[in-house]
């Protein structure tokens, strides 16, 4: 767990506390921690379950980013770059302007990532005969057999709903940054986290947990980076939920809080292992159960080794051995540690996908 001054973009932990506030009763604590807990389950069981179909969407945009080992072995790197960033330029410049730069562009991004997570949803509510056109919005690049699409996005009246009602909740953030709207924004990166970033292999998702079960212990213990970078930074990348909810209601202030890092990092290698055991064809779900259990044993064991030390955790430090080990005891316990480590995942790249369409449709033309 992370104190929230001491943490950016993961880790958990309790909200600095002023001078004057009163400490948390433990009703308070137990019913911010245990909303936490069930607020990052959500995105990763239902985010797990989506990224089984969404490559069958209709848009590009809907399509999965798979990550290979090459990209996994890049990726602490990179995101010891742009944390070591984000500090110079709060250190430079104005922390009033970057965070109003900010705020505007997780404003339009948190808009368009909670209308795609409630769009499956909404399209339940929809009457039958509600009037849904279709539209689609077309960004190419040159001319002729050099034309390349940059965008190509289709969609209709129900998604524009969406999209309005999305608005509402950014607009809401944008003015007031209320921790309701923060977390459904939140809640809405975690679960597209979850459904669209791929691991191509369980040895890709060992070395990006791995790498960042580093990078997360170095930049929360060796210096005061992170630390700086969370004090400065204003943006839906964490869950909250306040401790004094009991006693001010709505308008509380003392908040907990889980890094969304903590949920999608974990949540994709889980969400792996759900596609993994529907390949192996047994009507189980045995090593997706096992890491979802998993996970919630190393947060459990993250807030009790937080409140027993009094000292904030960095989350990954107890997640990523469990998420890891459990499921590796199991395969090996059964038999299956080299299917496990032989099972594939390749993407069909996005030109092809568009490809394969257009012939489908071509040969239902020429049978008409």
């Amino acid at each position: 767990m992370e104190q929230a001054e001491a943490h950016n973009g993961s880790g958990a932990g309790e909200a600095p506390s002023a001078a004057a506030r009163a400490p948390a009763t433990p009703e308070g604590m137990a019913l911010a921690y245990g909303s936490l807990v069930v607020m990052a389950l959500l995105p990763i069981f239902f985010g797990a379950l989506r990224s089984v179909t969404c490559a069958k969407g209709k848009n590009a945009s809907d399509m999965p980013e798979t990550i290979t080992s090459r990209d996994a072995a890049r990726f602490p790197i990179v995101a010891s770059c742009t944390l070591l960033g984000l500090y110079l330029f709060f250190k430079i410049f104005s922390q009033e302007y970057i965070n109003l730069l900010l705020s505007m562009y997780f404003f339009v991004l948190g808009i368009l990532a909670l209308s795609h997570t409630i769009s499956p949803m909404m399209n339940k509510f929809f009457p039958a005969n509600f009037p849904s056109k279709q539209y689609q919005l077309l960004f190419t690049q040159g001319s002729g057999e050099t034309k390349e699409e940059i965008v190509n996005y289709e969609f209709d009246t129900k998604d524009l709903v969406c999209l309005a009602m999305s608005s509402v909740v950014g607009v809401w953030y944008l003015l007031r940054k209320h921790w309701i709207a923060n977390n459904l924004f939140g809640l809405a990166f975690s679960l597209n986290g979850v459904e669209l970033l791929h691991l191509n292999n369980v040895s890709t998702g060992c070395i990006l947990l791995g790498g960042l079960f580093i990078y997360d212990v170095f930049w929360v213990f060796g210096t005061n980076v992170m630390v700086t970078v969370a004090k400065s930074f204003e943006a839906p990348i964490k869950l909250v939920f306040p401790q004094d909810l009991l006693e001010k209601g709505l308008e509380a202030d003392n908040f907990a809080m889980l890094g969304l890092g903590d949920i999608v990092i974990p949540g994709i290698f889980i969400a792996l292992l759900l596609r993994f055991d529907i390949s192996l064809k047994k009507n189980t779900h045995t090593y997706f159960y096992t890491s979802f259990v998993a996970y919630i044993f190393g947060l459990g064991l993250t807030i009790f080794i937080m409140h027993v030390f009094k000292h904030a955790q960095p989350a990954l430090l107890y997640l990523v051995p469990a998420c890891i080990g459990f499921p590796l005891l199991v395969a090996l316990a059964k038999g299956e540690m080299t299917d496990m480590f032989s099972y594939e995942e390749n993407a069909a790249p996005k030109e092809a996908v568009g490809d394969a369409k257009d012939g489908k449709t071509e040969l239902a033309k020429k049978e008409k």
